[in-house]
């Protein structure tokens, strides 16, 4: 007699179908660490900086008791909550989130990049005197005397290695300089659009 079970598998088509588009449990298991790894960077981040990201607030409250753990094991656990909070984000959310984080990427780039110029430009006026008269032409309001003192002085510290006192308030003025430049330029790009503005509202 034939078996009528001859060449049956013992389950539908239909069945094999679904288990296969069942993402797999190493799929799984690298969706949950790069979700988990995205909740670190937001952990590492300032608090306030923290708060402006758009976020559920549920998920925002997991990631600042995060930071405020001190114990190792408390600290992992609350970890792995905030990666099982960031599960519960769906994509558009969690897109928002990588593009803030990338801005502020981005940003540290651009902060370190102007630091190192500030280093360069410091190294240049130890290195070479023609560089702070240079620098006097440029910003004619700086104390030249005040500059030059501290110019030997940090030649001084680093001949017989001193702390780097001189050296660093260098810095510190050509940091500033930096600053008040941005400043000086945002109030002229301000007061340059309001009188655009009164221009286009003055019919005559």
């Amino acid at each position: 007699m034939p078996n009528p079970n001859r060449g049956s598998c013992g389950f539908q088509s239909t069945e094999f179908e679904q288990e296969y588009e069942r993402p797999s449990k190493s799929a799984l298991k690298r969706e949950m660490t790069a979700l988990q790894k995205l909740g670190q960077e937001l952990i590492d981040q300032p608090r306030d900086r923290v708060k402006r990201v758009p976020m559920p607030e549920d998920v925002r409250d997991a990631i600042l008791e995060c930071q405020l753990i001190k114990d190792h094991e408390g600290r992992r656990r609350q970890l792995q909550f905030v990666g099982k909070k960031m599960r519960t984000l769906d994509a558009e959310e969690l897109a928002t989130i990588q593009r803030t984080i990338d801005s502020w990427k981005g940003a540290s780039k651009s902060e370190t990049a102007t630091m190192h110029s500030f280093e360069k430009k410091r190294d240049k006026l130890l290195a070479d005197d023609k560089a702070l008269t240079e620098l006097l032409e440029q910003h004619p309001h700086l104390e030249a005397q005040h500059l030059r003192t501290l110019i030997r002085n940090a030649r001084k510290e680093q001949a017989e290695n001193k702390p780097p006192k001189a050296y660093r308030e260098i810095f510190q003025i050509l940091k500033q300089l930096h600053a008040d430049s941005k400043k000086a330029a945002k109030e002229l790009e301000d007061d340059h659009g309001d009188d655009e503005d009164e221009d286009e509202s003055d019919p005559y």
